[in-house]
Order: C-alpha cells, then sequence, then structure tokens
C-alpha cells in the first residue's frame, strides 16, 4: 500500500468536485479499492501503486477537460475513468468556455478580425463605439493565453479619468476610490474564470489589474496586457504605456474616440498614437462599427442618434458635446 498526493492545476477546486462534492464521490465510488481524501487542489489517495497511478492519470485527464471547459460532469467522469475519450463539446470558434461552461466566442467579423490580428501581432489597437466588445473580447483572449500556458500574467489597465464624478468624493482608501473605474474588467474576469480560481490569480498577482500610473516604471514581460478606454489617456501617458511592452509579452489596446472624457484643453495620446503609428510593422488594427454592437439592441439606437444629433451641430457651426 503507498500513498500518494495528486494536484489538480490550473483549475478551480468547486468546479472539479462539484455541487455537494458530488464528482468527487462518483470518482470515490468508480475506485472502490483506494482510500482517497481531497482538501483543496490535492488529493490524497491510499492503495496499491498501480491502482494509485492509474488513478492519479485519470484524474489529470479530467482536469485537463475542466480547465478547458471550466465543467465537469458525470458523463466526462464516466467516460474518462472508463477509458472512453469523452465527447468534445461543440468548439463553434469558441475563444474559450466561461463560467459554466458558457463558450466565449467572436460573434461579428470584425471581432474575428480582433482575434486575428491579436494572433499576428504583439501590439493591437481595437477601436469603436460602445457595445462592440472590444474589451470583453480582449480579457477572453488574454484568459485563454493564460489557461494554454503562452504567458505567465494578465495586466489589465484603464486610466482613472472622472467621466462627469470627481474621484476624490468617492468614500473609502485609494483602492476603493479606483476600483469602480477597473469594475468592467472585473466583470469581465468574472464571466471568464470561477470565483475561487480568480480570487487565487488576483492574490498571487497572476492577474493584476490597476490604473494607468501604476504602469509607470516597469517592464511587463511574459504577459498579455490590455490598456482599456485609452481615448482617456494623454499623450505622455500612452507613450508610457506602449513602453513597457517586454518580451513574450502582447499588448491590446482598446479605446472610443467619440468618447473622450479629458479636458478639452488635453489632447488624447490615443488619437496622436494612432498616427504617429500608422506605418509602423508588427501593429495591427481593427476598426468597429455601430453594426459590431453586441449588447441590447437599443445600445446601436443610442449610438447612432448620438451620431445624427453630433451631424447637426457641425452643420449648425457648434463643436459636438464629448
Amino acid at each position: 500500500m503507498i500513498e500518494r498526493h495528486v494536484i489538480i492545476d490550473n483549475v478551480d477546486p468547486v468546479v472539479f468536485y462539484g455541487v455537494n462534492n458530488c464528482n468527487i464521490q462518483l470518482i470515490r465510488n468508480l475506485f472502490p479499492k483506494l482510500r482517497m481524501a481531497a482538501r483543496g487542489n490535492v488529493i490524497k489517495v491510499i492503495g496499491e501503486e498501480e491502482e494509485t497511478a492509474h488513478f492519479e492519470q485519470k484524474v489529470k485527464e479530467l482536469a485537463d477537460f475542466c480547465n478547458h471547459y471550466n465543467q465537469l460532469n458525470e458523463e466526462v467522469i464516466i467516460d474518462t475513468i472508463k477509458g472512453t475519450p469523452p465527447k468534445e463539446l461543440k468548439m463553434d470558434d469558441a475563444i474559450i468556455f466561461g463560467v459554466n461552461g458558457k463558450p466565449i466566442k467572436a460573434r461579428t467579423p470584425n471581432q474575428q478580425l480582433l482575434v486575428k490580428m491579436f494572433t499576428e501581432n504583439d501590439l493591437t489597437f481595437a477601436l469603436g463605439p460602445a457595445g462592440t466588445g472590444k474589451t470583453y473580447l480582449a480579457v477572453a483572449m488574454a484568459v485563454r493565453a493564460l489557461k494554454n500556458r503562452e504567458v505567465r500574467k494578465i495586466i489589465l489597465s484603464r486610466p482613472a479619468v472622472e467621466a462627469g464624478e470627481k474621484l476624490g468624493f468617492l468614500p473609502g482608501d485609494m483602492k476603493d476610490k479606483i476600483d469602480p473605474y477597473l469594475q468592467p474588467l472585473y466583470d469581465a474576469l468574472e464571466d471568464m474564470i470561477p470565483q475561487t480560481k480568480l480570487k487565487e490569480y488576483m492574490e498571487t498577482k497572476v492577474i493584476q489589474i490597476a490604473p494607468l500610473a501604476f504602469m509607470r516604471g516597469r517592464t511587463l514581460n511574459d504577459a498579455i496586457v490590455v490598456l482599456d478606454e485609452a481615448q482617456n489617456t494623454t499623450t505622455h501617458q500612452i507613450k508610457m504605456f506602449l513602453t513597457r511592452l517586454g518580451m513574450g509579452s502582447k499588448m491590446i489596446i482598446t479605446g472610443d474616440v467619440t468618447q473622450i472624457d479629458l479636458p478639452r484643453t488635453t489632447a488624447s495620446g490615443l488619437i496622436q498614437a494612432l498616427k504617429i503609428l500608422r506605418n509602423v510593422k508588427g501593429i495591427g488594427k481593427v476598426e468597429f462599427e455601430k453594426k459590431d454592437i453586441v449588447r441590447h439592441h437599443l445600445v446601436q439606437r443610442i449610438v447612432e442618434a448620438y451620431e445624427r444629433h453630433d451631424e447637426e451641430e457641425r452643420a449648425h457651426g457648434q463643436a459636438p458635446q464629448q
């Protein structure tokens, strides 16, 4: 009799073990000759060497399935342990499978183009109106790269620029004041990574979410780096950010040049960067349009209504309100 410790990496134990530990109970029933105890991401098993080795192999296969699809069910467990390859879930060009196995995929031609540009370039700009999925897709590709062990960390950043509200009036310490500006990034991550695993990634700094000002002085190696709302960067800020790119890393810069919240006297760094870098090789750019909006159908109508309003103001010789 030997004791073997099997570590299940890169999966959330809550998802792997199942509701009320139903998955681990099924695994225990399928290996009646073994005694086992599970805690966290370690399963301790006692039995004959051959049987425990077979157990470890099967648990690793189940962990790989769980890591890829973010789910594990009775049918997959039984098929895997009995030696029958589990049925592949329909990919349908899914980038990753989110929480509860929900496929996250590019839904429009421009979203598909963004996936292609990200694959082919180390720096990609994604530009367009609200609701086109720029940020969500960027985070999904970052999570996929992390899951596939192509990078060691994900760094997500936004400029903390007020959209008509004053940061200083928010309650709490600096983190409490900054977090509301970063909430869209948290929301995307919570759709893609189970809560327990996400908390672990955040605590170990595998995933880092920080305001743009916190990027100064860093060199970002072996990482996917996403800068969201880049239209609200100044010319100095975006230059500082772009020059953080390190070896083995990729950057995605998202922004909407029609929603600039900077003071009127301050130029948008994103607009300037696009002009300066337009002929630089190795940089991809995707421009989303109203037809790419994948939020509620009213969002597209709202965007179109504001565009008509801006055109009317221009026709009367007034500067459009931003």
